[in-house]
């Protein structure tokens, strides 16, 4: 195989794998001129993030984007008109470690276009995973996106090589799935989901028993919806997202704005793309479920199934429940602490270990670093009243956002100043 063409279908298959957000690509397209150091084209090159936020660059391909499905949203969908290639398992290999040693990768995030059948292919997946551990003796990151209606023997080798494991929900809710991507059963999702999550609770158990039990799937596993191809709205979204994490043990959902690269009567127009914004809130939101205590019905319900673009949710929701507030910030326990707008979780820590010593004022919470911009509004401290004692949700909404403006334009001068 010469080196073009393998560069061609690296070319092919990393451009492929751009839409699966479990990690996120840099998007740099700095190129190597008049012999210079470096050369960053963006092919296949992501940035993802560990536990302790270590940002590490893996190689994202799919194995092949070939598929015998046709799903309406997905730009590999067997009737689309596309440059069709398949990387063969040893090249991969080959791939993987070549950058490595030159230090460009620290692991591999590989996926695939389902090709002959689920098995057939997760067991190619299986294969490269298999042939990095055991004949390249490779131990950087491998998150391998298991296969739809793969079996359970499979699934089980796929965590014994693999450090995170995940199968794409795609659609949020399964009449979305129907519609868009007749072709696949729901249950052919839940299959692998259960087993992994299994798998790992069995093997958490031996290791306490027998600790020279391998690890399985240490990194635990994930998935990912596309948001805006149907019309699901966040509460239907965030409650999906909900029982995956309850049902499964998931470590992650990834949230995917709706790209329109197809052209299909079931799909929103090609001019239609959810913003980027609509993401980050569902990011946000995700992240109050998981770590602030919220539930879905307090943040979205019935009334406000969409959340708000213009401001997060937490905010939304304080305004929402204003009898809730003043918070006193000398008095209030952690979780009460979590619910103010503008503090966070590394916040709340730190204002519980400050108040032993003394009571807290407007100066000891701003050298903590609390957004008071925001905080100010739902508090009350040893130094001031609360603030918006009748003022309504939409004017302190206004005036939050005006100051919010303010300070964005103050940071950006001072920005500008220093050139």
């Amino acid at each position: 195989m010469s080196f073009e063409r393998t560069r061609e279908k690296l070319s092919i298959l990393a451009d492929a794998a751009k839409y699966d957000v479990s990690c996120a690509s840099s998007g740099g397209k700095r190129k190597n001129t008049n012999k210079g150091l470096g050369n960053n084209t963006g092919m296949g090159i992501c940035h993802s993030y560990t536990e302790d936020g270590r940002c590490v660059s893996l190689l994202k391909i799919l194995l092949t984007n070939h598929c015998i499905f046709d799903c309406a949203y997905c730009v590999t969908r067997k009737s689309n008109d596309i440059k069709r290639a398949a990387f063969k398992i040893q090249e991969v290999v080959d791939l993987t470690i070549n950058f490595y040693r030159r230090n460009y990768i620290e692991g591999l995030f590989l996926s695939s276009g389902i090709f002959k059948n689920s098995d057939y292919t997760m067991e190619r997946l299986v294969a490269v995973a298999k042939k990095l551990r055991l004949e390249e003796n490779f131990n950087g990151y491998i998150h391998l996106k298991s296969i739809p209606g793969a079996s359970d023997e499979l699934m089980r080798e796929a965590g014994l090589y693999a450090d995170r494991l995940s199968v794409n929900i795609e659609i949020p809710t399964i009449s979305g799935l129907k519609l868009l991507a007749p072709d696949k059963k729901h249950e052919d999702f839940m299959k692998p989901m259960l087993k992994v999550k299994n798998e790992i609770l069995q093997y958490k158990a031996e290791r306490k028993i027998i600790k020279s039990t391998p690890r399985y799937a240490p990194a635990g596993q994930s998935t990912q919806m596309i948001i805006g191809a149907t019309g699901e709205s966040d509460k239907d979204i965030m409650l999906s997202a909900t029982y995956y994490y309850k049902k499964f043990n998931m470590r992650r959902v990834y949230y995917s704005g709706y790209i329109p690269v197809t052209s299909d009567n079931r799909l929103p127009s090609l001019q239609t793309k959810v913003p980027i914004l609509r993401e980050n809130r569902l990011y946000q939101t995700d992240w109050l479920l998981r770590f602030y205590g919220f539930s879905v019905n307090e943040l979205l319900n019935d009334q406000y199934k969409n959340l708000a673009l213009d401001i997060d949710p937490k905010l939304s929701w304080a305004l929402r429940n204003l009898d809730f507030f003043p918070v006193d910030i000398n008095k209030a326990d952690k979780n009460i602490l979590a619910r103010i707008p503008g503090i966070g979780m590394q916040s709340v820590s730190k204002i519980l270990q400050a108040r032993k010593f003394r009571k807290l004022d407007w100066i000891h919470l701003k050298a903590i670093g609390i957004a008071l911009n925001r905080a100010q509004y739902f508090i009350t401290c040893n130094s001031k009243d609360f603030y918006h004692k009748d003022v309504t949700p939409l004017k302190l909404k206004n005036i939050i956002l005006k100051t919010s403006k303010s300070k964005h334009a103050k940071y950006f001068t001072n920005q500008l100043s220093l050139f």
